[in-house]
């Protein structure tokens, strides 16, 4: 669990430097940071620090396309995590003993 916890932290601050960096290329009309770069540590997990950065270094802010993808991503990942919750037993127990549901993850169904 220390492994993915670090894996975390240096992917966002990676994420959130290089979000800081494209800003300034973008600033000094460089050859910027591509944003199948950016879009790629937000998929891999650095959606904090990329998001952090949007807000930090105002960047990115008003492209649509790229909030879009941003925020698919973003979506995706949510989903995904909510699902792994959910298919945790302990959680299964919980919601038959409570609410009497049973959750067919297969189907994504709910059982009464």
């Amino acid at each position: 669990m220390d492994i993915l916890f670090y894996y975390f932290l240096i992917l966002n601050g990676i994420a959130f430097i290089l979000m800081g960096y494209d800003k300034h290329l973008a600033n000094t009309q460089k050859q910027r940071v591509s944003e199948l770069t950016l879009l790629s540590f937000v998929f891999f997990g650095g959606t904090i620090g990329s998001g952090l950065a949007m807000l930090f270094f105002r960047h990115k802010t008003s492209k649509t396309c790229y909030l879009l993808k941003f925020f698919g991503i973003t979506l995706i990942q949510i989903l995904i995590t909510l699902l792994l919750i959910l298919n945790n037993k302990i959680l299964r127990f919980f919601f038959s003993s409570v609410f009497g549901l049973n959750i067919d993850m297969v189907n994504l169904e709910f059982i009464v």
